[in-house]
C-alpha cells in the first residue's frame, strides 16, 4: 500500500495510475474563454517568423460522430486548413504529422493529403514521423495500402469495447483475427511502427479475460502498446464511450494493472509512463535514454522542439506557451468556420508557476531524471521550498526504493517506473493545494503493482 506521509486531518489525493491521457500536458481543465483565434494567430506568425519546424495533428469525426455529416466536415476542414497556412511558411518543414478519427473513404482521404501537401511542406521518403489511427473494425488492406502510399509510416490500432451486450463486447474482444489482420497488412506495406490501444477496467472485463487478450497480442509483436483506464479514455474513445458507465471493481482494475506489467515486462517491452510500453528498440524508448523525449498534447514525442497546430473538432495547437483548443460542439465548429473565422474557442498561456510544474514533470517523465540545481537556476526558486508539500512524500518514497534522492537529482529508479505517473503528480499544484485534498476522499490502492 503506497501511504504517504501528509498533514494531519488532509486527506492524501489519489488518481488512477497508467491512465492514458493525451491532453494533459496541456492542461485542458485549467482553459478559458479569454484566449481565442488572435492568440493563435499571432503566434502562428511568429512561428513563420523564426521558421519553426511544425508538428500537425488533424481529428476527423469518429464514427458515432458522424451521421452524414462527414462530407460537411471535411469541408469546413479544408477551410481551417487554408486559413492557417496562410501565417505560417512553406519553409517550415512537417517532421510530425497525426491522423485521428475515424478514416474517410478513399476520395475524401486522397483529397484532404492532397490539400494538406499543398500547403504544408511535408517531408519526403519517411523522413518524418506520420502516424494514423485505424479502427479495428472499419478498416481493411486496401485502406492500410492507401494509407501508406500517402506517406503514413506509422499506425495505431484501437481495441476499445464494442456496444454494450456484455456477451457480445467480450466476444469480439477475444477475437484476435481483425487485429492480426491488420498488424499483417503494416508489416506487408512496411510501415516503421505499429502501436494498439487496449483499455481495461471495464465491467464485462476479468483479470483472466484481460489476461488472456494481452498474451494474445504479445504474440502479434505490436512495437509499441499504449495502455489505459476505461474510467479516462484517450480524447479518440470518449465521446463513444459516454454511454458506458459500468466499472470494474478497484480489485480487478488494480489486477488488470498489474497483469500489464507483468506479462509486457517479461516480453520484453519497457515501461516508459502514460500507460505506454514499447520495444527495447524503439524510437521513444532511445529518445529517453538520450535525454530527447518530450511531451505535447498528443503524448511522448521525439519532435517536441516543433510547433503543434492542430486541426478538426476540439483540436488543440501549442506554440511556445500558449495552448488554444477548437470548439468541441459540431455546429459551433461548422458555423465558425462558414463564417470565415478559425474555431478557436478557449485556450490557456502557461504562467510562471505552472511553467516549473510542468518543466518539473516533463523531465521525470522523460528522462526518469530530474536535475534540481538545474531548475533553481533556471527559475530563480529553491526546489525544497517551492516543493515544500511534494518533499515529505519523495523521501517516503525514496526509503521505500522508489526513487533515488541527492542534493542535485531526483532519479527514478527501476521499481518507481511503475509508479512513474504518481511521483510526476506530486508536482501538480491541486494535488498540494490543502483546499483541493480536503475535498477528495482517499482511496487505497496497491502501489507496487
Amino acid at each position: 500500500m503506497l501511504d504517504l506521509p501528509h498533514p494531519r486531518g488532509e486527506r492524501l489525493v489519489r488518481r488512477d495510475q497508467g491512465v492514458l491521457d493525451l491532453n494533459g500536458h496541456a492542461d485542458s481543465d485549467k482553459f478559458h474563454t479569454g484566449i481565442g483565434s488572435l492568440d493563435l494567430l499571432r503566434a502562428l506568425r511568429l512561428s513563420r517568423q523564426k521558421c519553426r519546424p511544425l508538428s500537425l495533428a488533424v481529428q476527423l469525426l469518429a464514427l458515432g460522430e458522424q451521421r452524414g455529416r462527414s462530407a460537411a466536415y471535411l469541408q469546413r476542414l479544408e477551410r481551417e486548413i487554408d486559413l492557417v497556412a496562410c501565417h505560417l511558411g512553406t519553409q517550415q518543414r512537417v517532421e510530425q504529422f497525426h491522423l485521428g478519427g475515424a478514416t474517410p473513404d478513399a476520395d475524401a482521404l486522397q483529397r484532404l493529403m492532397s490539400q494538406l501537401r499543398k500547403r504544408f511542406n511535408f517531408i519526403e521518403h519517411d523522413g518524418g514521423d506520420y502516424r494514423v489511427e485505424v479502427d479495428l473494425h472499419h478498416t481493411d488492406w486496401a485502406t492500410m495500402g492507401l494509407l501508406r502510399e500517402l506517406g503514413f509510416n506509422q499506425v495505431s490500432i484501437g481495441v476499445p469495447d464494442i456496444g454494450t451486450d456484455s456477451e457480445l463486447s467480450v466476444a469480439c474482444y477475444q477475437n484476435p483475427a481483425p487485429i492480426h489482420s491488420l498488424i499483417d497488412a503494416a508489416r506487408t506495406f512496411g510501415y516503421r511502427s505499429v502501436n494498439v490501444d487496449l483499455g481495461y477496467g471495464h465491467a464485462w472485463q476479468t483479470p483472466s479475460s484481460f489476461a488472456l487478450k494481452l498474451a494474445t497480442l504479445i504474440e502479434l509483436e505490436p512495437d509499441r502498446l499504449q495502455v489505459f483506464d476505461y474510467a479516462q479514455p484517450p480524447r479518440r474513445y470518449r465521446r463513444e464511450n459516454e454511454y458506458r458507465r459500468a466499472a470494474s471493481s478497484p480489485t480487478d482494475k488494480a489486477a488488470m494493472r498489474r497483469i500489464c506489467f507483468e506479462q509486457l515486462l517479461a516480453a520484453g517491452y519497457q515501461y516508459i509512463g502514460l500507460g505506454q510500453f514499447v520495444r527495447s528498440d524503439d524510437d521513444l524508448l532511445l529518445a529517453q535514454e538520450r535525454g530527447r523525449l518530450r511531451r505535447n498534447c498528443q503524448g511522448f514525442t521525439c519532435h517536441g522542439y516543433c510547433d503543434h497546430v492542430g486541426f478538426g473538432l476540439g483540436a488543440i495547437s501549442q506554440l511556445d506557451e500558449l495552448s488554444v483548443q477548437n470548439s468541441e460542439a459540431l455546429s459551433d465548429y461548422l458555423q465558425q468556420l462558414d463564417a470565415g473565422q478559425l474555431a478557436s474557442c478557449r485556450g490557456w498561456r502557461c504562467e510562471a508557476g505552472d511553467q516549473i510544474r510542468q518543466r518539473v514533470r516533463e523531465r521525470l517523465e522523460c528522462d526518469l531524471e530530474l536535475d534540481v540545481l538545474a531548475i533553481e537556476s533556471r527559475y530563480g526558486v529553491i526546489f525544497r521550498q517551492y516543493f515544500s508539500a511534494a518533499w515529505p512524500r519523495l523521501e517516503h518514497m525514496a526509503r521505500d526504493g522508489l526513487v533515488e534522492l541527492s542534493e542535485r537529482f531526483i532519479s527514478i529508479l527501476p521499481a518507481g517506473r511503475r509508479e512513474l505517473d504518481a511521483i510526476c503528480q506530486l508536482f501538480d499544484a491541486d494535488v498540494n493545494r490543502p483546499a483541493y485534498s480536503a475535498h477528495h476522499e482517499f482511496v487505497e490502492h496497491d502501489a507496487y503493482l
